[in-house]
């Protein structure tokens, strides 16, 4: 089965947290599947985005301060609760990830970790780049934490990330989530998903 959505993901992004609150409805909607492939944002931004680092750097801007209300706002009108930035902020968000590229082929399991994974990082701050915090996460939702942290650190789930995340770049992604829309077609972050419910109307909703 093709998906006719596909999410490309990391845990610690903000915007993505909030996208993949409001994307699963908007599937919904339509009918339609999601794809989550996880990612390494910080991956994405050494090669094509490096502008990022430098932003981050005078967080307290006029534009960085209205930044935060419009999350606020965003956060407001899902019904999610957000506490940001966490004292862990920016996440080294290598550890979690691997641990969804672990969930990659179960799906539903990826989805639900991934879920509980956000609360954690943005409604309880706790620190995800600790494995222990990972299995914990895992724990929490009956999976086993400590055989989750196991295949994360191996070999093939290492590489399956950095293939990830390099594909990712080669279809034109910087950042996440990035979203594409019945293979190809790309849309960027949590307010473009009006855009992606229009491609949906637009270019079809088969996904079979």
């Amino acid at each position: 089965m093709t998906h006719a959505v596909e999410f490309c993901f990391d845990l610690s992004s903000p915007w993505t947290y909030l996208a993949f609150h409001n994307i699963r409805p908007l599937a919904a909607r339509h009918g339609v599947t999601i794809q989550w492939t996880p990612i390494l944002v910080g991956g994405v931004f050494n090669a094509v985005n490096p502008s990022v680092y430098a932003a981050r750097e005078n967080m307290d801007s006029p534009k960085y301060r209205h930044m935060g209300k419009v999350m606020r706002g965003w956060a407001q009108l899902a019904g999610v609760e957000l506490k940001f930035p966490a004292p862990w902020h920016p996440l080294k968000s290598i550890a979690p990830m691997r641990a969804c590229c672990a969930l990659e082929d179960d799906q539903p399991a990826l989805e639900r970790f991934a879920e509980a994974a956000f609360h954690a990082y943005f409604v309880e701050q706790r620190n995800l780049d600790d494995p222990a915090e990972v299995a914990a996460v895992a724990d929490a939702i009956g999976m086993d934490g400590a055989a989750l942290v196991e295949a994360s650190v191996s070999q093939p789930v290492k590489d399956r990330l950095r293939a990830n995340t390099e594909r990712l770049v080669a279809r034109g992604g910087y950042g996440s989530p990035s979203i594409f829309v019945h293979g190809t077609d790309m849309y960027f972050g949590n307010d473009q998903l009006p855009l992606v419910e229009q491609a949906l109307k637009v270019n079809g909703e088969a996904v079979s």
